[in-house]
């Protein structure tokens, strides 16, 4: 077995201020990446500016990061952080400004090569990255992936490079004020990170205590998944589980779920966690037919009594999908075409078994 995180992970109020100097130290100047709005709406941005400032860092700003963020986006931040001589970067949002910020800061470093190794399985070094995330969902601070929207094939796939961030600074505040569908969609993302890497064939006894520990912390909160207020309390332990469900992730990988998600994404616009989320119940409804034993414990542990109880909760928390039969034959063959996501699965599947899984829930 192996368990390899090297980020230093700070979960605590005032995160960034509190480590201000040690952020500051890994450069001389900052290229930030963060979205439009919600970074500065939520204070991330402005601490992240006082604590460059107090170490005397200077810093460029980049908040044109778009949802499911784009090579072409990619490419534009890394251009302003070489001609403003950025020597480290910092990811601020949810997902995708986190894992633009990884991509960014290899093209910087890797000033005269084009977007093509991006996706080209070489060893390249990337420049030093901080994340701060304001969501409860994707984990990114902690994992080395990098997905990115790759327009000319009409889907997201993660980068070939495995970059970590050197520092993750996690402050429940952030996401206090968040708007609940945001709360549930993202929280959804992080358990389905849970479920697929418990369920995969790269777990081992370090990935999997991770995701038992987490996914009993994750039910804490079906209260704020389904409907009733949060407070800091809740915000903190919806962090500390993303995060443990970003570690277990780095192990193993994400399977078929957030494979197929990828194509509501990018062709219905539907946000990432809420579409990795209308595959859970069927993905659990395979494992269950399977490997019984090993997803009742899991149904339990998540406070659950059977896959029919988890279906109706999906759907409570997320609706149901508009796929259609057009839809789900061009899901299925889409993958049944990505061998990754279906290597790790820890059962042989057919193609009526995945038809199955994506129609579950409909």
């Amino acid at each position: 077995m192996e368990f390899y995180i090297p980020t230093r992970v700070y979960q605590e109020s005032d995160a960034v201020k509190n480590h201000g100097k040690e952020i500051a130290a890994l450069g001389r100047k900052a290229l930030i990446v963060t979205g439009k709005s919600s970074s500065a709406k939520n204070g991330s941005l402005a601490d992240v500016k006082a604590a460059l400032e107090d170490n005397n860092t200077e810093y460029t700003v980049f908040d044109r990061i778009e949802e499911n963020p784009s090579i072409a986006a990619v490419m534009e931040a890394a251009e302003i952080g070489r001609s403003e001589g950025a020597d480290f970067v910092i990811g601020i949002g949810g997902g995708s400004p986190m894992d633009a910020a990884k991509a960014i800061a290899l093209m910087i470093q890797n000033r005269d090569s084009s977007e093509d190794i991006l996706y080209t399985d070489i060893k390249l070094k990337a420049l030093p990255v901080v994340e701060v995330p304001t969501t409860c969902g994707t984990g990114s601070e902690v994992t080395p992936y990098a997905i990115l929207t790759r327009k000319e094939l009409k889907t997201k796939q993660s980068i070939r490079h495995r970059i970590f961030p050197e520092i993750a600074c996690v402050d429940a505040k952030y996401i206090k004020n968040a708007p609940q569908s945001i709360i549930i969609n993202t929280a959804i993302d992080a358990l389905g990170h849970f479920i697929e890497s418990y369920f995969n064939l790269n777990a081992t006894d370090y990935s999997k205590m991770l995701c038992l520990y987490g996914m009993k912390e994750w039910a804490k909160n079906l209260h704020v998944l389904r409907g009733e207020n949060f407070g800091e309390k809740e915000c903190n332990s919806l962090l500390f589980a993303s995060t443990l469900a970003g570690m277990a992730i780095s192990h193993t990988s994400t399977c078929v779920p957030h494979g197929l998600s990828y194509y509501l994404t990018y062709n219905k616009g539907v946000p990432h966690g809420k579409a990795v989320g209308y595959f859970l119940a069927g993905y659990m409804a395979l494992v269950n037919q399977r490997i019984p034993n090993e997803a009742d414990r899991i149904f339990k542990l998540l406070g659950f009594s059977d896959v029919k109880e988890f279906k109706e909760f999906i759907i409570a928390c997320l609706g149901r999908p508009d796929i259609n039969d057009e839809d789900a034959t061009n899901m299925l063959n889409g993958i049944m075409e990505n061998h990754g996501k279906l290597a790790v699965l820890p059962f042989v599947v057919t193609r009526m078994d995945i038809r199955y899984l994506i129609t579950y829930i409909l």
